[in-house]
């Protein structure tokens, strides 16, 4: 070799992620679209059940789900605060059912009694205090539970689907709504990170101050933060045009309403059907996907006026229509009542027995927690790589 000194090169650190020569999935982000049908038709099928094995059960593949497959995005963390919603929920139904006590039998485990409180002929029908049982305790709990799992649902369709690329894939008609839905959702995220981002701050300045006298501290840079953000939020809106005047005439705007309107119409005949047994065949199915032509229609036309264009749209491979597979094969296995007793889902508290774990079901909700394996692992956050200097040999 010569004399000269020797060259230098930069390699990149190990951190970097490159193709997998394993043949194993490579990280990529999933489509929002898919993550709304599998959290959506799991909640749907949670509707059709107050079994609280089951329900637990949808809790905890939820968890699976969401553990496995968020990212480190600031909405990625929100569903603990799902889950106290949760919980308030459970909590305030179950306060509801002991305050307005109603249906104790004589055969009820008594628990404790609430003093009572007279009401006037005009109320008659609602007790307010009383004796209270372990039944309506119970009863009370399981129909909050529910309730409170369709609550998780859409935090978890929250939490794993990124709400600024949903955006891309909504109908121009429903552009402008959208924007405003996605700023409200990341709102409370956002000013979660402002908040831990403000605490680091005032550590690291040796800030001891805590409880009250720390609100000032934190208060401020997080309201000034929150302005910045509005500010940077409005000017790129404005750069990309963002509520420009369309050009559609009266006689569309009227059509398009009139469309949409109906269309509502025909969804809600359509769900209601559905859900009722006893309600006349027209108003299931076919009222449904009436509705669903009419809203399509409705949102063909208004979207007209607005003209958009995508920047590398998300793709939709097996990964999507797996994830979202399962969902809906779920929420099917539950409505369709094949394979086991229908009772099984909800199971009566008279007399007080432990309730049964039906298998389908619980198979069902287990198939819809595949899609924490199905789905691609999620994007490595993107970090500066610093560069490493060798040397040659000379």
């Amino acid at each position: 070799m010569s004399g000269t000194p020797a060259s230098e090169r930069l390699v990149p650190a190990s951190g970097r992620s490159a193709p997998d020569p394993g043949g194993r999935r490579l990280p990529r982000t999933l489509h929002p679209v898919a993550w709304w049908i599998w959290a959506l038709a799991l909640a749907t099928a949670v509707s059709r059940t107050n079994n609280p094995l089951l329900l637990l059960l949808v809790l905890a593949v939820l968890g699976y789900v969401i553990t496995a497959r968020r990212t480190e995005a600031p909405w990625a963390h929100g569903f603990k605060y799902y889950l106290y919603l949760a919980l308030t929920v459970v909590a305030i139904r179950v306060i509801f059912r002991a305050v307005f006590a109603t249906g104790i039998t004589p055969h009820d485990h008594f628990l404790f009694s609430l003093p009572r409180v007279p009401t006037p002929d005009w109320y008659a029908g609602i007790r307010i205090g009383g004796p209270v049982s372990l039944e309506a305790v119970l009863s009370a709990a399981t129909d909050g539970l529910r309730l409170a799992c369709m609550l998780c649902c859409v935090g978890a369709a929250n939490t794993l689907a990124n709400p600024k690329r949903a955006l891309r894939v909504l109908p121009g008609a429903l552009y402008e709504l959208g924007v405003a839905v996605t700023v409200s959702l990341s709102v409370a995220p956002q000013l979660v990170q402002s908040v831990q981002r403000v605490s680091r701050a005032r550590r690291l300045r040796a800030g001891h101050h805590k409880g009250p006298r720390a609100l000032r501290g934190i208060a401020v840079p997080v309201l000034e933060d929150a302005l910045e953000r509005s500010l940077r939020l409005a000017a790129a809106m404005d750069s990309r045009g963002y509520g420009r005047a369309g050009s559609a005439t009266p006689r569309s705007r009227r059509l398009t309403g009139a469309l949409m309107l109906l269309g509502m119409c025909g969804l809600c005949a359509g769900a209601y059907g559905l859900l009722d047994a006893t309600a006349p065949k027209p108003l299931g199915l076919p009222a449904l996907a009436a509705g669903s032509l009419l809203c399509v229609a409705g949102l063909r036309l208004g979207g007209r006026r607005i003209t958009r264009t995508t920047y590398r749209p998300d793709p939709w491979r097996f990964a999507e229509w797996a994830v979202a597979g399962c969902g809906v094969l779920s929420a099917v296995l539950l409505f369709s009542g094949a394979g086991y007793d229908p009772a099984e889902l909800n199971p009566s508290i008279y007399p007080l027995t432990w309730p049964a774990l039906p298998l389908v079901p619980a198979a069902a909700i287990l198939l819809a927690g595949a899609a924490g394996i199905l789905a691609p692992p999620p994007a490595p956050p993107t970090h500066p790589v610093p560069a490493q200097r060798t040397e040659e040999p000379e």
